[in-house]
């Protein structure tokens, strides 16, 4: 009698350590990929374990089974790049000193009479086309 119920103990103990090591299984899977899916499949372990519903164990499998790929890391690797960029930009323009604007003498009277002979056309000289304003850039 001793020996049954010794038995009964060890199976029942043997069949519980093999349902929760099934349970498990798909979290052990999901170790070797990402931190997300592993959060995933852990939490859908545990709700096939608490709920005894085998729809979130299956999909537990199905997620491991299926690799994520990895968005996060690129984008963090993006944005790390351009923030350092701009530290260096910020630098850079501390470093080099800020002129300040240079302020234009203003035109002796002379100076106004020669250029405005300069603008009007003579007698000498026929009138040309008019010259365009600017750098001659359309």
């Amino acid at each position: 009698m001793v020996g049954i119920i010794i038995l009964a103990l060890v199976g029942v103990l043997l069949i519980g350590v093999f349902y929760l090591y099934l349970h498990a299984l798909p979290e052990r899977m999901a170790h070797s990929s990402n931190a997300f899916q592993l959060q995933l499949v852990g939490v859908l372990a545990l709700l096939s374990l608490f709920t005894h519903n085998n729809i979130f164990w299956i999909a537990a499998l199905l997620i491991v089974a299926v690799r994520i790929p990895d968005f996060i890391t690129p984008v963090n690797s993006i944005a790390h790049s351009l923030h350092r960029i701009a530290q260096s930009r910020d630098l850079s323009e501390a470093e080099v000193p800020q002129s300040p604007a240079t302020v234009q003498p203003e035109a002796t009277p002379t100076e106004e009479a020669a250029l405005t002979e300069e603008a009007a056309p003579t007698e000498e000289t026929p009138p040309g086309p008019p010259k365009k304003e600017g750098d001659g850039h359309a």
